[in-house]
């Protein structure tokens, strides 16, 4: 496959060295909509070569381009930039290119291994609206990393240990009456939510009753009877004690249940599954060798810390005064473990923006302690996701709930599809699967068109919206295509001899976009950014739907013409199926 952007520089090198002796740095970009050409060459760098103006060097390197490069037909020159046209043929052949390249725009394997971490929930509440921008982001890149051809682990690091855990396992102890998932119907996750939202009543309750007895805040904070009896059951757990190690177990496999059904609904997947309770302890021989070697230093209380203000940081704590590990512990011996277990290039970490510190402190730890691959660690940050209020409300009344945000896209997908008429003629069963398709569809697209470190407003109504730059509207430009070609194999009507048409400027542009698709993939994965993608799935969706209206396909008389839109409507379609693939978002045949 031909790259474009390669062939024109090459030839505008070349004949800049015939010419001048020198090709090196020069500028070539996408001409700019407003004048006329395809590329436009920025001639500045050559002109102490050339000893002329601006305008005369371009003038001079585009007759001379034009002269010996059949591919390209016509230049003109604005103020010294030279923009320089390529002939239909050219664009006709990559076209051809392109409907006989089976994966394209993937690219071929790098040799390059990824860790990408995401989800990274505790075990004391289900998922959240924050998870489902995190699943979605950490889902999609690692998809698009693979697209660019590079080997992907993609993990998730559940916080299954902790004083939080132990608060939802002592309130159901106390006031559950041994009900289960099974016997009250609820979802696991949203069972142990409800008695970690159960413990918080009664532990204000107690502070309330504590500060009414003339106990301070502070110390009825501390000594509320269920924190402390919560506390008490943290040191039985960290002890082993089989019948705590044993309740955890049971609630944790719970959640872990009812985890897995919202996974499958939001589309997303891991290769691998880490507990903090199996990694919290990694980090202590890292500890012991960077206090060997006078990284780290022990204060009198017997904690350990690093000194980081000469990086303009501040001292971080690496180990309690007791010996018990904190986060960044855990944190540095598990990098450690993922490098050196699958001989990583690169580990991402798909974390809120409120770790934006804790990852700079890692890195730094790390490459303190000599660990060069440090440099290979990104902390993929993004910010807040907000609902409108008055939209919905959450099960808590605090935070919105995974299950009910999916539940009620796909009831609005359904109810908007239905006013507009999109699912007349269809059985139940396809209904309910093209409602799950556009409301689940609306909510990836509206999540990932935006840059992750941006706060967003997701509006569920807004994005299911079936004109502007939303999924739906992409969805129905590619169930619309399938219709045409649909209707096109019952009439018998193929895309033999295409190759022949002769191109209108729009088709032109049409293919000009499709070719670019390989370096969308490439861009997006260099920046981790599925928003790259979808504006230019919304970009290819919205030029083919102003074609189709000033175009006709299957009407068109001329059998050459005919089979060349056919084959542009269903390239259309091919590359808009990859590209919402790409976000992790489906697209339906028929709507």
């Amino acid at each position: 496959m031909v790259n474009i952007e390669e062939f024109i520089a090459s030839v505008v090198k070349r004949t800049a060295e015939e010419l001048y002796g020198t090709g090196d740095n020069i500028q070539i970009q996408k001409t700019r909509k407003e004048f006329e050409g395809d590329y436009t060459v920025v001639v500045f760098p050559l002109l102490r070569a050339s000893k002329k103006s601006p305008e005369a060097t371009a003038t001079e390197l585009g007759e001379k381009i034009v002269e010996s490069t059949p591919e390209i037909k016509s230049f003109n020159v604005i103020k010294g930039f030279l923009n320089l046209s390529v002939d239909a043929s050219f664009w006709s052949a990559r076209f051809a290119e392109i409907v006989q390249t089976e994966n394209y725009g993937i690219a071929p394997a790098s040799g390059r291994t990824i860790m990408i971490e995401y989800s990274s929930p505790n075990t004391n509440k289900p998922l959240h609206l924050g998870h489902i921008r995190n699943n979605l982001l950490g889902y999609s890149v690692a998809t698009i990393l693979k697209a660019n051809g590079h080997n992907v682990i993609k993990v998730n690091l559940v916080n299954d240990r902790g004083i939080h855990i132990c608060k939802s396992m002592l309130a159901w102890q106390l006031y559950g009456g041994g009900e289960t998932p099974e016997s009250s119907g609820m979802k696991g996750d949203h069972l142990v939510g409800k008695y970690y939202v159960e413990f918080d009543k009664h532990y204000k309750q107690q502070i309330k009753e504590l500060v009414a007895g003339g106990m301070s805040e502070e110390e009825a904070k501390k000594s509320a009877p269920v924190m402390v009896a919560a506390q008490e059951m943290l040191r039985k757990w960290e002890a082993k004690d089989p019948e705590v190690y044993a309740l955890w177990e049971r609630m944790n496999g719970w959640v872990y249940e009812g985890f897995d059904v919202t996974y499958k609904a939001m589309g997303v997947d891991f290769d691998k599954v880490y507990y903090e309770s199996q990694t919290y302890l990694l980090g202590k021989s890292l500890v012991e060798e960077g206090l060997k070697n006078g990284v780290f230093f022990r204060k009198e209380d017997n904690s350990v810390w690093i000194d980081l203000e000469a990086d303009g940081l501040d001292q971080k704590l690496l180990l309690r005064g007791d010996g018990t590990s904190v986060y960044m512990t855990q944190d540095l011996g598990t990098a450690l473990s993922r490098f050196e277990e699958n001989k990583l290039d690169d580990m991402i970490y798909v974390v809120g923006n409120e770790q934006n510190y804790h990852f700079q402190v890692l890195k730094l730890v790390l490459k303190k302690l000599g660990y060069e691959w440090s440099d290979n660690i990104f902390h993929l940050s993004y910010g807040m996701v907000e609902l409108p209020e008055g939209k919905m409300k959450s099960r808590e009344g605090t935070v919105v709930d995974a299950d009910d945000l999916i539940a009620a896209m796909i009831g609005t997908a359904r109810e908007m599809s239905a006013e507009l008429g999109k699912l007349d003629g269809v059985s139940d069963e396809e209904a309910n699967s093209i409602s799950e398709m556009v409301g689940l569809g609306a909510l990836k697209y509206f999540i990932l068109k935006v840059d992750p470190k941006k706060t967003m407003l997701f509006d569920p109504r807004e994005s299911i919206d079936f004109n502007g730059n939303t999924g739906p509207f992409i969805q129905y430009t590619h169930a619309r295509i399938r219709s045409i070609l649909r209707k096109a194999s019952e009439s018998g009507i193929s895309t033999d001899g295409f190759s022949e048409a002769r191109l209108l400027p729009e088709e032109i542009e049409l293919i000009k976009t499709l070719t670019e698709y390989p370096a969308v993939i490439r861009t997006a994965g260099e920046q981790f950014a599925p928003s790259v993608i979808a504006a230019y799935a919304y970009d290819l969706a919205k030029q083919f739907n102003g074609y189709y209206h000033d175009h006709s396909i299957l009407k068109e008389e001329c059998s050459t013409t005919r089979a060349l839109r056919l084959a542009l409507a269903a390239e259309v379609a091919r590359i808009i199926r990859s590209a919402m693939s790409l976000l992790g978002i489906n697209v339906p045949e028929r709507m």
